[in-house]
C-alpha cells in the first residue's frame, strides 16, 4: 500500500433496516491520522453504520476495504486491528474492573498497565471493586480504559462521551488526538460539540434515499 493510500475505504454502501433503506451510495476514503464524526438524527443509521464498520453486522451492500483489502474476504487482517466500543459498556458486572480488563487484554501479567489505564479514566482505587457496585458513569469509564490498552489502528466509538463529566470529555478528546497523532483512525458518533482540530464530519442525511415521486411536480432538490 502506498503512503497516500487510504487506511479505510467505504465503497457504495447501502444499509436497510426493518425493510427501510436508511442510506445509500455512501462512499468515502479515510486516511491514517483522521478523526471522523458521523452525524444524523435518531434513526438515520449512525449506530448501524458503526456496527457494520466494526463487522458486528453485515446487513449491508457495498464494500469496505482496509489497507486495500476487502474486509469481507480478509476479515482477520481487519478485526485484529480494530477496536469497537458500542452503546453498552460491555462489562461483566460480576467481575472487577481489573478482571474485566485482564479478560480484554487476554494477558494476566499486565496489572501495572491496567492500573495505569484505570487511573487515567479516574478509577484509581476501584481496581478490585465488583462492577455491579459502580455507577453507570464508572462502568463507562471501565470500558473507555480499553482505549489506553489498545494498539488497534482503527477505533470505532458509539457515543463514547455518554455519562462522562467535563474533565472526562477533555481527557477522551486528548486520547483521540493521541491516536490520530500516531497514525490511527477514529470513527465516532456523538452529540457533543467536539474540540478536535481537523475533525471530519459525515452527515448520513446526505445519503438518505429520495422518496419515489418527490420531484414529480417539478420540485427541485
Amino acid at each position: 500500500m502506498s503512503q497516500s493510500s487510504p487506511l479505510l475505504e467505504i465503497r457504495n454502501l447501502a444499509l436497510e433496516r426493518d425493510q427501510r433503506l436508511l442510506f445509500t451510495g455512501l462512499s468515502m476514503a479515510l486516511g491514517a491520522g483522521e478523526i471522523l464524526q458521523v452525524l444524523g438524527p435518531n434513526g438515520a443509521g449512525k449506530t448501524s453504520l458503526l456496527r457494520v464498520l466494526a463487522t458486528v453486522s453485515n446487513d449491508v451492500s457495498g464494500d469496505i476495504l482496509f489497507q486495500g483489502k476487502s474486509i469481507a474476504t480478509h476479515p482477520w487482517d481487519y478485526t485484529t486491528r480494530c477496536l469497537y466500543l458500542g452503546h453498552m459498556p460491555g462489562i461483566k458486572k460480576a467481575l472487577t474492573p481489573l478482571e474485566n480488563l485482564c479478560w480484554y487484554t487476554a494477558q494476566l501479567p499486565v496489572r501495572m498497565a491496567i492500573e495505569e489505564a484505570l487511573a487515567r479514566v479516574g478509577l484509581a482505587g476501584y481496581e478490585d471493586t465488583a462492577c455491579y457496585q459502580l455507577s453507570a458513569g464508572q462502568l463507562r469509564r471501565v470500558a473507555l480504559a480499553r482505549l489506553y490498552l489498545s494498539r488497534a489502528d482503527v477505533w470505532i466509538l458509539d457515543e463514547p462521551f455518554t455519562a462522562i463529566d467535563k474533565p472526562g470529555v477533555k481527557a477522551l478528546e486528548s486520547l483521540m488526538l493521541e491516536q490520530s497523532g500516531r497514525g490511527g483512525l477514529v470513527i465516532l458518533t456523538s452529540h457533543q460539540d467536539l474540540n478536535l482540530p481537523g475533525l471530519r464530519q459525515l452527515n448520513l442525511l446526505d445519503y438518505r434515499p429520495v422518496p419515489a415521486g418527490r420531484y414529480a411536480s417539478g420540485e427541485k432538490a
